[in-house]
């Protein structure tokens, strides 16, 4: 019978075959992330066509884009559209003792973790949802006060004749979602890596990290699950930081979209360096709401011609779409069709506006051959991110090539580098510095997904 160790704030617990070994928190570990149209997604939906999956993203970058924008209301709203705007990550988490396994998104543009939890007053022994958490069938459940920092992060709080922190969270659309802060055990199913022999791989336990426990949702509200990866106190990445020694740091290697059975990599510690050739560090720069991730870009370059427009953009892997100001975007958009010089036909979608037949012209890699760089420069130590073609060009129909960027509106008046320009990047998030770092990475091969079956 194997037992789990707690060694100090952090245990990391590897199984084999009856016995343990123990893996440092200096190695840092890594988890699978999928996509929501990958066929591990409970989302993915087998009647739509891929071009079909690519015109749904591009949809939801719209509903993204506005409520990132929304979210630099402040106050209430600040906190109401983090959590009910459009999603593209799922990580899977395994909360409590023993531990419930929950599919949650992961986004880098919130801050709370929370999780539906079963109510109390719910009958003995019913069955619930999987994606539901009951509190009263963990030993290691236990509750935040209402005069705890933690507590104090949230924006609407109050206390229970207890003292329990109790949250509240409405939504842009009037649904509502509210519980109570809790704190529980985390078991994360660590990726290859990290345990060299091992023939399984680690699971990495962290106890006591604080989330919203919710028991109560009305609305139109979907979401049964968040990890809240942003800048802001009560993410797991600040938890991590403040209770562990891996540090405020993660990255990411997000896979192309159009390899569905293949899974990117979450990783943490250690395992966030950046170390791949051409790596580029920029400063995060303030943002005006804490959770996002935000660059200061100072011209594009596409060959010998450059387009000079200082602005602050979001880096978020929740918006498919990459949104410029048109000071950037209108002259990349004419130097990109002189340059590729093919015809160009009516785009499939309103919020496309450049893209190419290449059915009998060209194939699809010859087209991405023919496509140029094009070079992010930034502001703040000077440094550029070259985007390729997979980067600025989407198959939006059969055989047609679309550019994977939209103008800022009035609606949408925030500039983001969007997932699909962060395709096949190593793209790091140091906290404790404020530095970013972006790579070029063949992320399939960053992890080995085991295959689907069935």
């Amino acid at each position: 019978m194997c037992r789990a160790l707690l060694l100090f704030a952090v245990a990391l617990t590897v199984q084999v075959c009856g016995c343990m070994a123990y893996v440092g928190l200096a190695d840092g570990f890594s988890v699978e992330i999928i996509h929501r149209d990958s066929v591990k997604s409970p989302y993915h939906d087998p009647a739509l066509t891929a071009h079909e999956r690519v015109l749904a993203a591009v949809r939801r970058s719209t509903a993204r884009a506005a409520a990132l924008a929304r979210s630099y209301v402040g106050g209430e709203g600040a906190v109401s559209e983090v959590v009910s705007r459009p999603f593209e990550y799922l990580m899977a988490v395994n909360v409590g003792t023993p531990p419930t396994r929950i599919l949650a998104i992961a986004d880098t543009g919130s801050d709370l973790v929370w999780f539906k939890c079963k109510p109390p007053t719910a009958a003995t022994g019913a069955a619930a949802p999987s994606a539901v958490f009951d509190p009263s069938s963990s030993s290691t459940f236990g509750r935040v006060g209402c005069n705890s920092s933690a507590c104090h992060a949230l924006s609407r709080t109050s206390c229970d004749a207890s003292s329990n922190c109790q949250y509240l969270l409405s939504y842009g659309d009037g649904s509502q979602t509210s519980g109570l802060l809790s704190t529980e055990t985390f078991t994360f199913e660590s990726i290859p890596g990290g345990c060299y022999g091992c023939r399984d791989n680690p699971n990495v336990l962290v106890p006591n990290v604080n989330f919203g426990c919710s028991t109560s949702t009305n609305g139109t509200l979907v979401v049964d699950a968040i990890v809240g990866l942003g800048a802001g106190n009560n993410s797991l990445i600040n938890q991590l930081g403040a209770d562990t020694s891996l540090g405020r740091r993660f990255s990411y290697c997000l896979v192309p979209y159009t390899m569905k059975n293949a899974s990117s990599a979450l990783n943490f510690g250690a395992r966030a360096t950046v170390t791949e050739p051409g790596a580029a560090t920029t400063a995060l720069v303030r943002s005006d709401f804490e959770a996002y991730y935000t660059v200061e870009l100072e011209s594009v370059r596409i060959g010998n011609a450059s387009f000079q427009h200082l602005s602050r953009v979001i880096v978020d892997s929740g918006t498919p779409l990459t949104f410029l100001d048109k000071e950037l975007l209108d002259p990349m958009v004419k130097e990109l069709t002189k340059r590729i010089g093919l015809p160009t036909v009516q785009p499939p979608e309103k919020l496309l506006q450049l893209c190419y037949d290449v059915r009998g012209v060209l194939s699809r890699y010859l087209f991405n051959k023919n496509v140029p760089n094009v070079t992010l420069q930034l502001a703040v130590f000077g440094v550029a991110v070259t985007l390729k073609a997979e980067n600025t060009f989407v198959e939006a129909q059969e055989g047609i090539m679309c550019l994977a960027m939209a103008p800022v509106t009035e609606d949408r008046p925030r500039s983001i580098l969007g997932n699909l320009a962060q395709q096949n990047m190593h793209v790091g998030y140091d906290l404790d510095k404020g530095r970013i770092t972006f790579a070029p990475a063949d992320c399939a091969s960053s992890y080995n997904s085991p295959p689907v079956h069935g």
